[in-house]
């Protein structure tokens, strides 16, 4: 059972959680570390459908777009899966599996400490590709396996059951703001006292070429592959996929748990534009009192936001209208002298669908730990629409420092869903004082020594199921202390003592 201490049964609205892990599979980017490194160099990672993709027929769609690799390898055995259930199961379901237990180990909590206790997971989804192709095949050839497999709602139930986690767990689609609003829920359940840790985030992939093709009759998408947001070559989203999940606490629960703090979501709305335009428009009134709503449930001025993640699809109907919306409530709240920095990770991974907000949230916990903020791709001259001296904002348009001498860092993410559900958080800095503010890793409260004075020989436990995946374990160890020659070897040594599973 998790051994995080329960403080207060019932919170108030509006209380602070901690993110306290993270992971991620986004395409150019198997992890936080490596879509910072792809964010930070101001790369993309569109590329044309790989040939498994594509289909028989003709493609209808442009065939660009944002790709995970290897989506059908998944170690079944490492999940208590049998071969013959493995191949009926969505392999957004297989996703989720691996992104939580890398989410709860990049938090330093032992996936096996968790059981028992109330574990929320959260996962926002929509695409069921998986469940069309087995339509596709028929009656016939549906197994026992085959119903729970491919079930949206099963993508959460699985990560809980696999865990015997026994918190809230639930599959949340509300469009394409789906990973935000999951987050937003989770908040709302951990202040609440239903859950005492949460997982949440979401997850999309795009196995079927004739998903794409439909979506491009509706859309549509751009013809060369780039995500051009707030600027005049606006001419479509780019589809993407992967997924992501972070890891939430209670703030002060964090804080007394030792437990390095990444970022703090300091507060989060969710609204819906109602019927005064057509369903598929976006909403500028109903995007302006999202904002507001966060805004008071953070205990914040507008004034006070240094940086939006904006949803920032790239298409010439819905940006104009972000843009007004955000203009109005932060760009005038704010001295004309300093416009608002403004970016979309969309113009690097592509539009994730319903992990389209997750992936917001991960850029900004990224870039508040590295007090940097990075380029927003592909903006030369702003949509005529989009007055940004006007409405006092700015693209952020290359890697630059982030820095605010008076007072915490704080951001704002948007993610909105083509029906009409719109989701604001709003991120804070680490408290200072927490691990994530020294700098440090967390270490037994009886070791008293200085990190300097390492011994001489150190102990370096590695475990895996079966000899390749030791293997592999040492190969990611190797490299991830290649990569960070700042991290204390004894640290190392100590975290996988004692914050892995065996």
């Amino acid at each position: 059972m998790w051994k995080g201490t329960i403080r207060v049964d019932v919170r108030a609205q509006g209380g602070n959680i901690a993110v306290v892990g993270a992971s991620c599979r986004f395409p150019g980017a198997d992890g936080p570390r490596q879509l910072w490194r792809l964010l930070a160099e101001g790369r993309h990672a569109i590329t044309e459908r790989p040939p498994g993709r594509r289909g028989a027929g003709s493609i209808v769609a442009p065939p660009w777009g944002g790709f995970l690799d290897a989506v059908d390898e998944f170690d079944a055995e490492f999940f208590g899966i049998p071969a013959r259930e493995a191949a009926s199961v969505d392999p957004q379901q297989r996703l989720v599996l691996e992104l939580g237990w890398e989410a709860l180990e990049d938090a330093r909590i032992v996936p096996a400490s968790v059981r028992g206790g109330r574990l929320g997971v959260f996962v926002g989804v929509f695409a069921d590709d998986y469940a069309h192709l087995a339509h596709r095949n028929g009656p016939a050839a549906a197994t026992q396996h085959t119903y729970p497999g491919i079930e949206r709602a099963v993508i959460a139930n699985r990560l809980s059951h696999f865990l015997d986690a026994h918190g809230p767990s639930v599959g949340i689609d509300s469009g394409q703001s789906s990973s935000l609003v999951a987050v937003h829920l989770a908040c709302q359940s951990l202040l609440t006292g239903e859950s005492d840790l949460a997982v949440a985030g979401g997850v999309q992939l795009n196995l079927l070429p004739e998903s794409v093709d439909i979506a491009d009759r509706w859309g549509p998408l751009s013809p060369d592959g780039r995500c051009y947001t707030f600027d005049a070559r606006a001419n479509g989203y780019v589809p993407g996929e992967g997924g992501g999940l972070v890891v939430l606490k209670r703030l002060e629960d964090a804080l007394a748990d030792g437990d390095t703090v990444q970022c703090v979501i300091l507060g989060s709305a969710v609204n819906h534009g109602g019927s005064g335009h057509a369903l598929t428009q976006p909403d500028e009134l109903a995007q302006q009192d999202v904002l507001r709503r966060a805004h008071e449930r953070a205990r914040i001025s507008a004034a006070q936001l240094q940086y939006v993640e904006l949803h920032g699809t790239g298409t010439p109907a819905g940006d104009p209208v972000e843009a007004a919306a955000l203009g109005a409530v932060v760009g005038n709240a704010r001295p004309r002298t300093r416009p608002l920095p403004v970016g979309s990770v969309k113009t690097n991974l592509g539009h994730l669908g319903a992990a389209a907000g997750i992936a917001g949230l991960i850029k900004v916990a990224m870039s508040i730990r590295h007090r940097e903020l990075p380029a927003s791709l592909n903006f030369e001259v702003a949509n005529p629409e989009i007055a940004l001296d006007a409405l006092n904002l700015r693209m952020q348009q290359r890697l630059g420092s982030w820095e605010a001498p008076d007072s915490p860092l704080i951001a704002g993410v948007s993610s909105f869903g083509m029906g009409g559900t719109n989701c604001h958080l709003v991120i804070g800095d680490a408290p200072p004082g927490s691990a994530a503010s020294r700098g440090s890793a967390r270490k037994p409260e009886t070791d008293g020594a200085d990190s300097d004075q390492s011994p001489a020989v150190l102990p370096f436990v590695l475990s895996g199921r079966g000899p390749g995946a030791l293997c592999g374990q040492a190969a990611r160890l190797r490299s991830f202390v290649g990569e960070r020659p700042d991290v204390a070897l004894a640290d190392v040594a100590y975290s996988l003592a004692a914050d892995r599973a065996v």
